[in-house]
């Protein structure tokens, strides 16, 4: 089982106790370097990956039959969510059964439509997995 990810705060806490037990041993350490093995010890390739992969908002609570709006690879749909689980705190594993299909390929030579999908939104309703254009692939609207 995966340990929960802190949240902002608790992970900043975290860099500053890390801090003070390597100063007390002689090890001088800037913030920035303890925010960044505090990063590396969740996963995190450096502390902006994980502070934006963070929030000190609560998590949205969805169930199952909810209907949500948003956005897949940049095509809004409307659906209805089949399956829920808990990632890690504040982000959970959806998946969403779709009211019309998303074609999920950009090609004018073929398509390939997808009625259902699944993907890990976090606090803010979006996916930490970027399209080319920087944007996330799943977006659920938040009320």
């Amino acid at each position: 089982m995966k340990t929960p990810l802190p949240t902002k705060a608790q992970a900043k806490a975290l860099a500053r106790q890390l801090r003070t037990r390597l100063e007390a041993a002689g090890t001088d350490l800037t913030h920035t370097a303890a925010l960044e093995r505090i990063a590396q010890q969740h996963g995190f390739r450096d502390w902006n990956t994980m502070s934006a992969a963070l929030s000190d908002d609560p998590a949205p609570s969805w169930s199952i039959g909810d209907r949500v709006t948003g956005k897949y690879l940049s095509h809004p749909f409307a659906a209805r969510i089949n399956a829920i689980s808990v990632v890690h705190e504040g982000w959970v594993r959806l998946e969403l059964q779709l009211d019309k299909p998303v074609d999920v390929v950009a090609s004018e030579h073929f398509s390939s439509l997808r009625h259902r999908i699944r993907g890990t939104v976090g606090p803010k309703g979006h996916s930490s997995e970027m399209t080319s254009d920087g944007t996330p692939q799943l977006q659920i609207d938040l009320l």
